[in-house]
């Protein structure tokens, strides 16, 4: 059998630091009485708010019915509202409210801290240049996704 040395395997690295990250916010954040479920839709509403309930799933990866009970919860709290599409009344956006904004800064004060202790250690250079190398890597995976390349067609292909 092959044995591999993947304590430096980029994929499982990648896993564990964001498995780590989110373990560790979960537990510094549990004071606000959120699931990790729930601070991830408010997470992503702040980054894009007033995405569809479609798209939000999609974004998150969990099944529409299952964002539905998340957002009855947080809609509950009136830290969200929904709102009909202006053009398509079939869609429903979502939106923070102003009642979720000490949480909110509460969330991203915990997040800039748990960054800082996670990057400790590194110059400011060194920072940069990470996440300069997260976002190529990004737009690398991203860039891949939107046009498979022809070798991989052609091993479908054969498969």
């Amino acid at each position: 059998m092959l044995r591999e040395d993947l304590s430096r395997n980029f994929g499982f690295l990648l896993n564990d630091v964001a498995r780590l990250l989110r373990t560790v916010y979960d537990r510094r954040i549990r004071k606000l009485g959120l699931t990790r479920a729930q601070w991830w839709v408010l997470t992503h509403l702040f980054r894009g708010d007033g995405v569809s309930q479609t798209e939000l799933a999609e974004i998150l990866e969990i099944e529409k019915p299952t964002l539905g009970r998340l957002l009855d919860r947080l809609e509950a709290k009136r830290w969200i509202r929904r709102e009909h599409d202006a053009r398509d009344r079939r869609i429903w956006r979502v939106h923070l409210t102003e009642e979720v904004e000490p949480a909110l800064r509460t969330m991203r004060a915990i997040a800039a801290e748990l960054r800082r202790d996670a990057l400790a250690g590194l110059s400011a250079a060194e920072r940069e240049g990470f996440v300069d190398t997260l976002l190529t890597v990004k737009a690398n995976l991203l860039r891949g996704q939107a046009s498979p390349r022809p070798e991989n067609a052609v091993r479908r292909r054969l498969r």
